[in-house]
């Protein structure tokens, strides 16, 4: 399995193949695009049918043997075995097993349709973020080990990306976590559990600006090709590819718990803000998955909800960007939205660079197909089963009552804009997987307000607000950054 640039020539791509262990440890390939595989492979029915019992850990070696050809099998089935267990996802429901990892719930099932909510967030930092990244924490100290090598990692977070990423990082061999996350624009608790780590290879930076901004200069500083190797310079965003592709499992678990045939299909809608999530989704798909709809469930940033209903990819400004109740989400330039787009033209690298280089310059494209657009290519987005839909703070405080009223459950703020989301677009026949987000106890703000009660607490979070916190400001400039980078790597 080769990967490919989404900015890359077929040419210099030819010349310099990527298998799964030289992209691991990077985020951007060197000439600024995203990779995917040169292809992606297929699933059959004979193997859906063999996965249909296996535990987690099981089914997730055997989607991610596909795309790591080149790690001996007998080490990635240790590796996968030790990231996903009961012990590592405890049970934070006392209604649900642990041994499921991502168990389903149906909501509903009438006239309208099944609405099913699939559990993501019962690992170590209470969130979905948990499924990749204990992987990723894993692969990392393998491929680390295995060549006597050190990594800085260096990260973005609207909130629930850094926490996990930490959580994973922390007291691993050779590596040193530096996360951004948007000065006090994060939940209580969300900040709480980042800042209060007091681990001396974790190095939290509160940048002041949005989370774009922290992005930006991820991005900025991954384009230092220089900067980079000098300072042994990787990402855990969901840019990262071996991250994307973890998330690929749960897309597989949650059909195959869905179903009992290969002939039926069932929709995901996806809380979005950075498409990394539903990205994993659209791979799943291309590999054969019998997904249906792919559905982007935005709040009041609106970024991918405006471009599935118009074809316009119109990027905020950071003084558009909403702060908001799904924090999570409060997203205006969506990362992985790239390797979306590099499919829809076709796989055309030199037209998906021109895109995003009109992303930079311009704030955005249209693909719209209307005079003077830059293409018409949006008419081919319901080829990917592409759909989507918009919440706001009054939808998700009425959807965070409905859903407590109706199934005795309580649900997190993004959940919350997925299932509203869900409800519209669910069609009878095709069962409606909404992927979680979150514990609801990460945004009591709002749960307060919506039930009139603190959200339920899993053991050991109790009083997590009042630990001490261990943290830097900075403004949002990258040179600032990197010296701050270089003084605490000595390299």
């Amino acid at each position: 399995m080769h990967y490919v640039s989404t900015r890359a020539t077929s040419a210099s791509a030819a010349r310099n193949p990527q298998l799964f262990s030289d992209i691991l440890l990077g985020g951007l390939a060197p000439d600024g695009g995203l990779y995917l595989p040169s292809e992606y492979p297929q699933v059959t029915g004979a193997e859906l049918d063999a996965w249909r019992k296996l535990p987690y850990a099981e089914l997730a070696f055997e989607i991610l043997r596909k795309f790591a050809t080149d790690i001996p099998e007998a080490d990635l089935r240790a590796l996968t075995a030790r990231t996903y267990t009961p012990e590592v996802y405890r049970n934070a429901r006392a209604d649900e097993s642990s041994a499921d990892i991502t168990p389903l719930r149906v909501l509903e099932d009438g006239a309208n349709g099944k609405l099913v909510l699939q559990a993501l967030s019962n690992g170590p930092t209470l969130a979905f973020k948990d499924m990749a990244m204990q992987l990723l924490g894993n692969l990392f100290e393998y491929a680390l080990a295995r060549n006597n090598e050190e990594l800085n990692i260096f990260g973005a977070t609207s909130g629930d990306t850094g926490s996990a990423a930490e959580y994973a990082m922390r007291g691993k061999r050779g590596v040193r976590v530096f996360m951004l996350s948007p000065h006090r624009k994060m939940s209580a608790f969300q900040t709480a559990q980042m800042f209060s780590l007091q681990d001396p290879n974790i190095f939290n930076i509160a940048v002041e600006g949005v989370f774009d901004d922290c992005q930006d200069l991820v991005k900025a500083v991954s384009n230092d090709l220089s900067f980079k190797a000098r300072h042994k310079i990787g990402t855990v965003n969901s840019i990262n590819w071996a991250r994307v592709v973890a998330q690929v499992v749960y897309y597989f678990r949650g059909y195959l718990a869905a179903t009992t045939s290969n002939d039926q299909k069932v929709s995901f809608t996806v809380p979005s803000g950075n498409f990394g999530n539903i990205c994993a989704g659209h791979i799943a798909r291309m590999m054969g998955l019998p997904i249906d709809k792919l559905v982007a469930a935005t709040n009041e940033n609106d970024v991918l909800d405006e471009f599935f209903r118009t074809g316009v990819y119109r990027v905020r400004k950071s003084s558009e960007t909403f702060h908001t109740s799904s924090p999570s989400m409060d997203i205006s330039k969506a990362s992985n939205f790239e390797r979306f787009v590099y499919e829809l033209v076709g796989r055309d690298a030199e037209r998906t660079h021109a895109l995003f280089r009109k992303v930079d310059t311009h704030g955005g494209f249209d693909l719209s197909g209307a005079p003077g657009s830059d293409g018409d290519e949006f008419k081919l987005v319901a080829n990917y089963g592409f759909q989507s839909g918009r919440s706001t703070h009054a939808d998700r405080v009425a959807t965070i009552r409905d859903v407590a009223d109706d199934y005795g459950i309580t649900i997190d703020t993004h959940t919350a804009d997925g299932i509203k989301v869900a409800r519209e677009r669910m069609q009878p026949g095709v069962p409606m997987i909404v992927l979680e987000t979150a514990l609801a106890a990460k945004f009591n703000e709002t749960i307060l307000e919506a039930l009139g009660a603190d959200a339920e607490r899993p053991a050991g979070f109790e009083d997590i607000e009042t630990l001490p916190q261990r943290f830097v400001v900075m403004p949002a400039d990258v040179d600032r950054m990197k010296a701050y980078i270089a003084e605490h790597t000595g390299l």
